[in-house]
């Protein structure tokens, strides 16, 4: 599992090689001068007792003047891999992010109709945080912790084979215990993520939808359910901390037990003369040295956890593949005249259920099609198998004769404009949610789409008028203004079909007549299917379908569906009673 994990990983340090191979040359530096030290404590104790009259001052000086250059050189190395390594890392978690991102637009309406947002929040965030730190220490630590082992085992087996053996026998149990302590630590991580990701999603939703918690008073309830989910939190870290005291209380034990090793059984081996004085003393200061690299390991696999943890839930979400996508060889769809056709299409959400079943239309260039019957006849299923918010199970949807699957998603939906019941507002000003219609549209066009949609006056009155800040998902506006700001977008973006989706049902008389003037200017002369329950809506259509679970019932105008006497006309009769 690790190692797919990291071969998921390693192609980020593509782009950063150089670095990375710089930075583990000054890591070696850094090593060089913690194994010199011992060799010349050893040297100046082995003169010393030995012969002391070799050991001159000049000679302690040399050693010393040394030593200085070599810390100089450890110090501006250190450097060079606390700053520029770090930044390293933090690219790395750039790109990361940024790949994480991207990924996550190219994923289907029907991936996140069961995802919450809170948690791949907390997926592109939190668990990104720790890569930084991963990414740069990891070749790092491991590097540094191979060169000491490796040249310190060499070193000292030239003093004494037999002691070397014994003070390096605990390393593997070492190692073996730690091990298993580690693999606990990488479950428990993932368990805490998991669940900060829940607590993300509850607060998210909260929040968001605090107007209808005051409206109920169910701020008590809001805080129970957090305060629940909290301390599920608290629990899943306890037993993560409990698994990293006995990792750490372990690695004490073996640091302890490897120290009286070196004491005991160098104290013999000094006593039967089969190792000098300063042999003894470059044990002692060789072991400190593996124990202090030991020890950074030891606290870095909190970390290197953190940080496979991270990259797992980071892989989890990448390998999911977008159910929708452009075909290989997908052509532009260009100079669209907007003739659409519905091939004995059929369509089925994940849990099996047929929502559109055998449907065969034809909407010409310029037709204006309303959509009218009972909930869940799949009216706004429909109008999303255009753009392919959705994928057909059979048949086809061509656009000017052209399979919808044939061409690029981005060509078919920038010559589609959907205005909805449930208008989303970016956070930013009114300009910039209107420009959102058009890349690099001027300020001239913009005034001019909100004239069009009849928003431009109530915009002038505003505090900052076109810069004024339209709040969290538009907040600050009302609904029958923000509903024609999202008019003013896809008036800027001019594309020759339309989609209205129950475009004004949750307005106010007064602002349902601005917005549905602002409609009919919208939809002239473009292929437009509106989707209504407020028939009065839908009078002047071209052509009215009543749509239901059996699909296509009845179709006309208006006034040949009244005279036929079937479910149009029941349903214009209930709402002219309402």
């Amino acid at each position: 599992m690790k190692r797919k994990l990291l071969a998921r990983f390693l192609p980020y340090y593509k782009k950063y090689k150089w670095i990375l191979l710089f930075d583990l040359f000054c890591a070696a530096l850094t090593t060089v001068c913690e194994l010199i030290l011992p060799l010349i404590v050893r040297e100046i104790t082995e003169r010393a007792t030995s012969n002391l009259a070799s050991l001159t001052i000049t000679l302690v000086l040399r050693v010393g003047l040394l030593y200085l250059v070599l810390r100089i050189i450890d110090t501006l190395a250190n450097y060079y891999m606390a700053s520029i390594g770090h930044i390293m890392g933090a690219r790395i978690e750039t790109d990361m992010r940024h790949d994480f991102f991207s990924h996550l637009q190219k994923l289907s309406f029907s991936y996140y109709d069961s995802a919450k947002v809170g948690k791949l929040m907390s997926r592109i965030t939190n668990d990104l945080f720790d890569i930084t730190e991963f990414s740069h220490h990891c070749p790092e630590e491991f590097f540094i912790a191979g060169i000491k082992i490796v040249a310190a085992f060499a070193i000292l087996c030239t003093m004494s084979v037999p002691l070397t053996l014994i003070v390096f026998i605990a390393i593997p149990p070492m190692i073996l215990v730690l091990s298993i302590f580690s693999r606990r630590m990488k479950a428990g991580f993932r368990d805490s993520r998991q669940q900060i990701g829940e607590l993300n999603a509850g607060v998210e939703d909260s929040l968001l939808g605090i107007r209808v918690v005051k409206s109920f008073a169910k701020e008590p309830y809001e805080e129970a359910k957090f305060d629940e989910g909290n301390q599920k939190f608290l629990k899943v870290k306890s037993r993560v901390y409990h698994v990293m005291g006995a990792f750490q209380s372990c690695t004490r034990l073996f640091d302890g037990l490897m120290y009286i090793i070196v004491v005991v059984a160098g104290a013999i081996f000094l006593i039967k003369g089969k190792i000098t004085a300063g042999d003894y003393v470059a044990y002692l200061m060789f072991v400190s040295t593996l124990m202090t690299s030991i020890r950074r390991i030891v606290e870095f696999t909190e970390q290197f956890q953190r940080g496979m943890t991270g990259i797992e839930r980071f892989s989890e979400i990448m390998d999911v593949e977008p159910e929708i996508a452009d075909a290989k060889d997908a052509t532009v769809l260009s100079d669209v005249k907007g003739e659409i056709c519905f091939d004995r299409v059929f369509f089925s959400y994940c849990d099996g259920a047929d929502v559109i079943h055998d449907l065969s239309l034809t909407v010409r260039a310029g037709e204006n099609v309303a959509l009218v019957g009972p909930s869940g006849g799949g009216k706004t299923t429909l109008c999303s198998l255009i753009p392919r918010f959705y994928e057909v199970t059979d048949g086809k949807i061509t656009v000017d004769g052209m399979d919808t699957r044939t061409v690029t998603l981005s060509s078919l939906r920038e010559n589609i404009g959907v205005v909805a019941q449930d208008v989303y507002l970016f956070s930013g000003s009114v300009r910039e949610n209107i420009a959102y219609g058009k890349e690099g549209a001027t300020d001239e066009e913009i005034i001019e789409a909100a004239k069009l949609a009849g928003a431009h006056d109530f915009i002038t009155e505003l505090k900052d008028g076109y810069d004024t800040y339209v709040g969290e998902r538009g907040v600050k506006l009302s609904g029958g203004q923000k509903q024609r700001i999202s008019i003013a977008r896809v008036f800027l973006k001019n594309p020759p079909i339309l989609i209205l989706d129950e475009a004004t049902s949750a307005l106010d008389n007064e602002s349902e007549h601005l917005v549905q003037t602002s409609l009919e200017k919208l939809a002239h002369g473009r292929t437009t299917f509106t989707i209504a329950h407020r028939l009065t809506t839908v009078k002047n259509a071209d052509r009215i379908l009543v749509l239901t679970e059996r699909g296509v019932e009845e179709s006309g105008t208006h006034k040949e569906l009244l005279e036929k006497g079937g479910i149009y006309s029941e349903l214009y009769k209930m709402y002219s009673e309402t």
